[in-house]
């Protein structure tokens, strides 16, 4: 089974969010498995000296996009046994930034043409072509359009995964062919509600469609969570799946994370108490073992729930807690978090940036790990918190509900602690409820060892895979 992904971003070489975890991950897990998976993303800017040194250039070609030849470089590099192909062309990736530009349109039109384009240069010849949110959606167009009668790629199979559906790729009708070099015939595919639609396109001209949990999969067929597309995927239900994301064990590790003061494993927390006072101590704050910290690492945006922090954060600082959140967003919420650590200095840290170093500390220093999200497709972060032994608090929605089950102490069994509604006073009952446990010592170790313990590998998330590709 050959597998070809395509995407935005991918980690080791660039991550901007969730998705360059999965295009690191999985393809990763895949391989081990047997699958010659491989990945092709843009050869950005913002890809670190380092990286670009280990790469192989191939071959350059043109690329046509309607009325244009465009140049694309082809540069090849291997990481963990996955083949990363990365496309040139400094006209369209040498930015400041991945996403957010005037044009991304025609730079992701650009790349997705390319990726059709570089397969008989680089010798290989998928059985499915795995493409990944909007930016990737116009592949499986592009293929039935231009290529499908072609031998090589008669036989292809596509999947379109959708990482998050508020993002979508709108865009005025008058780009279909200039921009996007198709002609009135592929108009319909690309058009909902008096737009063009990309990510509308990709499940139209897909074989398949999944996204990252199973409860996702189901929300996304209902108005609230489906940003305006329900009535295209409910007809299409039929090649619609949820499999839920793994994350990279290896990397997030707490007994070889180098970015921690003091390693540890299930077998011997010990040192999380370390890295908690190590913690305090750097962030200026009582150094105090037996105050509960409450982290979150996070965008700070109305989808990852800062409207209910901000409703009940004084009811949160009323109790012997520390408050650390580290993250970057809107300026409302920025602003906010900084008053607050003003005002409560003795409690409350906001640090305004995105630090891959202090992310690891405040998942192995804190006690609980604050995730009230208003929709979530799956999210890392539980995941990643409790690898790292600290207890999700979580609203029961998208991934959440998928791998965060409720702790009850009359069974001991469950991995963290959730709350149902999407309501300030619920989400500060859930953390009330938590703060009542952390004082169970006995209650909260079996707690934090059933959380350290739950599989979160992409091994399970591979098996699923394979089988769909199977299928498919």
């Amino acid at each position: 089974m050959k597998v070809l992904f395509a995407a935005a971003e991918a980690s080791p070489y660039i991550k901007v969010g969730g998705l360059g975890d999965v295009m690191g991950g999985l393809p990763k897990a895949l391989v081990k498995k047997g699958i010659d998976a491989r990945v092709v993303l843009p050869l950005y800017s913002q890809i670190s000296e380092e990286f670009k040194k280990s790469l192989t250039f191939l071959k350059s070609i043109s690329v046509p996009l309607g009325w244009r030849n465009c140049h694309a470089g082809i540069f090849v590099g291997i990481q963990d046994g996955v083949y990363y192909y990365l496309i040139d062309n400094e006209m369209f990736f040498n930015r400041q930034r991945v996403y957010g530009e005037y044009d991304d349109a025609e730079r992701f039109a650009f790349f997705s043409k390319a990726v059709l384009e570089i397969l008989p240069y680089i010798e290989f010849k998928p059985d499915i072509l795995h493409v990944n949110d909007w930016h990737t959606a116009l592949i499986p167009v592009y293929l039935n359009a231009f290529y499908r009668s072609l031998d090589d790629y008669k036989k292809i199979k596509t999947v379109l995964s959708i990482h998050n559906i508020e993002f979508q790729g709108k865009y005025d009708p008058l780009i279909l062919g200039d921009i996007f070099g198709l002609d009135i015939t592929q108009k319909n595919i690309l058009m909902y509600d008096n737009c063009i639609n990309v990510l509308k396109g990709g499940i139209e001209s897909s074989n398949f469609i999944t996204t990252v949990s199973e409860t996702y999969a189901s929300e996304i067929l209902d108005p609230y969570f489906s940003f305006g597309l329900e009535g295209i995927l409910k007809p299409r239900s039929y090649k619609l799946a949820g499999i839920v994301n793994g994350i990279d064990t290896d990397v997030f590790n707490p007994q070889t994370d180098t970015f921690l003061p003091y390693n540890f494993s299930v077998e011997n927390t010990r040192n999380k108490s370390l890295n908690k006072k190590k913690l305090q101590k750097e962030l200026g704050l009582k150094e105090d073992v037996t105050i509960p910290i409450i982290g979150m690492v996070t965008r700070l945006t109305p989808q990852k729930g800062m409207d209910l922090i901000k409703e009940v954060i004084n009811d949160i600082l009323s109790q012997d807690v520390q408050f650390i959140l580290l993250g970057t967003g809107y300026a409302e919420y920025e602003d906010f978090i900084k008053y607050y650590e003003h005002n409560h200095n003795d409690k409350v840290r906001g640090i305004i940036a995105f630090s891959a170093e202090m992310a690891s500390k405040i998942y192995a220093g804190a006690d609980m790990f604050l995730m009230p999200s208003k929709s979530e497709p799956c999210g890392l972060a539980q995941m990643i918190a409790m690898r790292y032994g600290t207890i999700p608090i979580v609203h029961t929605v998208g991934g959440l509900r998928d791998t965060v089950t409720p702790f009850l102490p009359e069974t001991k069994e469950g991995n963290g602690i959730t709350f149902q509604s999407y309501e300030g006073w619920d989400m500060l009952d859930a953390i009330n409820r938590a703060v009542e446990l952390y004082y169970n010592k006995d209650m909260w170790r079996i707690l934090k060892k059933n959380a350290m313990q739950t599989d979160f590998s992409w091994d399970n998330s591979a098996d699923k895979y394979i089988k769909l590709y199977n299928e498919i």
